[in-house]
């Protein structure tokens, strides 16, 4: 063989070899990115599901005594059965916002009433749910963190040119509805 010949094949051969290796090595950080994603899901889903085997708890606390607040109690629990691990992310996003939002007006109604927060089980229960309302905020933010990465790494050189060829595609952020971004009402009075 020619030393021309032999030189192509060698220049060819590593040609090859570079970009088995970029594409290797973009395959394996996507992957990664795409795992952390998914596991800090998972870690808000274990919030949301303790968050959603404690509100029964808070609900049949203060029920007896805020019997004429039945809107607030009821769109708690609306809420709370609406909850499904199953449904896509964005609507599991949806469903929690909502949560939230139903909790903190039933909190902001809970502070009306000095005689139910007078109850330590009822102050427990809210210490709790609290701090897991806490949890998942902390959670959705590194969920949200992950996923930009994932996003941003997916749409640049190289790996844009291997999104389809391995199906990659963007995950959705965990945002608050623009109705949710606000504070609940909380004015009880009649009109």
């Amino acid at each position: 063989m020619e030393p021309l010949a032999l030189a192509a094949w060698f220049g060819v051969a590593v040609v090859v070899v570079v970009v088995a290796f970029i594409v290797i090595a973009t395959y394996n950080d996507v992957i990664a990115l795409r795992q952390r994603v998914d596991k800090a899901w998972a870690n808000i889903d274990v919030g949301l599901k303790q968050r959603h085997d404690q509100l029964p708890a808070l609900i049949d606390a203060v029920r007896g005594v805020l019997a004429f607040e039945r809107n607030t109690l009821t769109e708690v629990t609306r809420l709370r059965a609406a909850y499904s691990p199953t449904q896509p992310i964005r609507d599991q996003a949806a469903t929690s916002e909502a949560t939230t939002a139903a909790v903190r007006s039933l909190f902001a109604v809970l502070e009306r009433y000095p005689q139910i927060k007078a109850h330590e089980n009822v102050l427990d229960l809210q210490d709790e749910i609290e701090r897991i309302e806490n949890v998942i905020a902390d959670r959705r933010e590194l969920y949200n963190d992950q996923v930009y990465r994932f996003n941003t790494t997916i749409a640049q050189v190289p790996a844009v040119a291997l999104a389809g060829l391995f199906g990659w595609k963007a995950r959705p952020f965990f945002l608050a509805e623009p109705v949710e971004r606000h504070p609940p009402d909380t004015d009880l009075e009649p009109g």
